[in-house]
C-alpha cells in the first residue's frame, strides 16, 4: 500500500486513475483547481457525459467503496507554500502529475490560452519539483507527458523511449553520447511538455529526484471498471474541437448521425492508447520506480498507431457514416509516418487493449445515451495554429 497524491485528479485521466488506485487499496489524495470545469464555462461547451461536482463524486465513491479520497482545492502554479505543507504533512510515496492544460487546440486558440497554458503548465511542474526537494522526502514523481514532444514529422526510424545515442566528431575520433530525443513540439501545449522534460532531467541529475515521464499517445475510450459503478462517478467525454480526442469524436459523430470530420488529408499518423491501459501503465510505473540517482525513466505510453483516415474508414464501414474532409486548422505535415518503440511497458507485462470493432459499442452506447447533450456547433475544430491556416480554411472548399 502506498500513499499517493494525484495532481489534476478531477480530470479525464486523473479521475479514473484516482479511483483505480483507491480501489486497489492505496491511500489516495487529490489536488485540483477545477480549471477544466472553468474552461467548459469559458468555451460554452460541456462534457457529453454529465459530470457531478467533485464533492458528489467523492461522496459517492466513499459510499460505494468505503474508501475516502481527501481533496485539496489548490492552484499548483501559484500556491507553492500550501503545496509544500500538504506534501510534508502527508509524506507521500508517489506523486502522479496530471495537472496541466492538456489540449493542443486550446493552447493555440488565442493569446490568452497560449499564455495560460505556458504559465499553468511550466509553473506547476517547477513548483512540484521544488516542493519535493524542499520536503526532503524520497518521493517518486510520475508525470503524464505526450507523444507530441517528438513531433509529427516522419523520423525515418523507430522513435526510442526518450533517449537517443548520437555520435559526433572526426572520423578518426568519434564520441558517443546519450541525449534526450530531439523534441519537435507542434503546439504551445507540446512545447510545455518539452520544457517539463528538460526540468525533469535537471532535477534528476542535480537533486537525485526519482522521476518517471510517460509520453502518452491519444487516449480513446471513457469507461473504466470504477467509473461505471455509479453515474456520479462517470468520466468526461469531450467531443468538441478543442478537447475531444479523434477516435472518441468519430464514435460520437456516428452515434448522432453527424459526418465523421477528418481535418486535412487524413494521412496524419497518430499513436493511440485505451484509457484502461493508461491505468495499467501507471500501475506498472509505480511498481517499477527508478532508483535514486538514476536518470529520468521514460516510457512511450502507447499501444498502436493509425492514420486518421483509416480510423474514419473503419468506423464508416461499421456505421455507414459519411466521412467529411475539412481544412486542417493545424500547421503540420499533410502526411507522416510514425514508428514508435513501446518495448518497456510490453516487457513489464502490459497486455494492450487494441482498437477493434468489438470495443466500439461501449463508447457508442455512451455517446448515444447522452446524445441530447451534444451541441453540434462545437463539433468542428476551429482553433487555428496561425493566420495562414485560417486563410487556407477560408479559401478551401470541401
Amino acid at each position: 500500500m502506498k500513499n499517493i497524491l494525484i495532481l489534476g485528479g478531477d480530470g479525464f485521466c486523473g479521475w479514473p486513475t484516482a479511483l483505480h488506485f483507491s480501489n486497489l487499496g492505496h491511500n489516495v489524495s487529490i489536488i485540483d483547481n477545477l480549471s477544466r470545469r472553468k474552461i467548459d464555462v469559458e468555451l460554452g461547451v460541456e462534457s457529453l457525459t454529465p459530470i457531478s461536482s467533485i464533492e458528489t463524486r467523492l461522496e459517492t465513491w466513499e459510499r460505494i467503496s468505503g474508501k475516502q479520497i481527501p481533496f485539496y482545492y489548490l492552484d499548483l502554479s501559484i500556491e507553492y507554500d500550501r503545496l509544500l505543507t500538504i506534501i510534508k504533512k502527508n509524506k507521500f510515496d508517489v506523486i502522479i502529475h496530471f495537472a496541466e492544460q492538456r489540449a493542443a487546440p486550446y493552447s493555440m486558440k488565442n493569446s490568452h490560452s497560449k499564455r495560460y497554458t505556458v504559465s499553468n503548465n511550466i509553473n506547476a511542474t517547477h513548483n512540484i519539483l521544488c516542493a519535493i526537494v524542499e520536503s526532503g522526502l524520497d518521493i517518486h514523481l510520475i508525470h503524464l507527458g505526450s507523444m507530441g514532444v517528438y513531433g509529427y514529422g516522419t523520423a525515418n526510424m523507430e522513435i526510442p523511449e526518450g533517449y537517443l545515442d548520437v555520435c559526433f566528431g572526426e572520423a578518426s575520433s568519434t564520441v558517443t553520447k546519450e541525449i534526450l530525443y530531439p523534441p519537435s513540439p507542434g503546439s504551445i501545449y507540446h512545447m510545455t511538455k518539452t520544457q517539463d522534460a528538460q526540468m525533469f532531467a535537471y532535477y534528476s541529475q542535480n537533486d537525485n529526484l526519482r522521476i518517471t515521464d510517460l509520453h502518452q499517445g491519444i487516449v480513446w475510450g471513457t469507461i473504466t471498471a470504477e467509473t461505471k459503478l455509479h453515474e456520479n462517478l462517470i468520466n468526461r467525454f469531450d467531443y468538441d474541437g478543442d478537447y475531444g480526442t479523434v477516435l472518441n469524436r468519430f464514435l460520437m459523430q456516428s452515434a448522432i448521425g453527424h459526418p465523421l470530420t477528418v481535418h486535412g488529408t487524413g494521412l496524419q499518423t497518430r499513436a493511440f492508447i485505451h484509457i484502461t491501459d493508461t491505468l495499467k501503465c501507471f500501475e506498472i510505473a509505480i511498481n517499477n520506480p527508478p532508483r535514486k540517482g538514476d536518470k529520468v525513466k521514460i516510457f512511450n505510453q502507447m499501444t498502436e498507431t493509425f492514420r486518421v483516415r483509416d480510423l474514419a474508414n473503419i468506423i464508416s464501414e461499421q456505421t455507414e457514416s459519411e466521412v467529411l474532409y475539412m481544412p486542417n486548422p493545424r500547421k503540420e505535415d499533410s502526411e507522416n509516418d510514425l514508428y514508435v518503440s513501446n518495448k518497456c511497458f510490453l516487457d513489464l507485462g502490459l497486455n494492450p487493449t487494441l482498437i477493434s470493432t468489438e470495443v466500439f459499442p461501449e463508447i457508442t452506447e455512451i455517446a448515444s445515451k447522452y446524445s441530447s447533450r451534444c451541441n453540434k456547433k462545437y463539433i468542428l475544430a476551429k482553433s487555428y495554429w496561425s493566420d495562414i491556416e485560417r486563410q487556407n480554411a477560408n479559401n478551401e472548399t470541401y
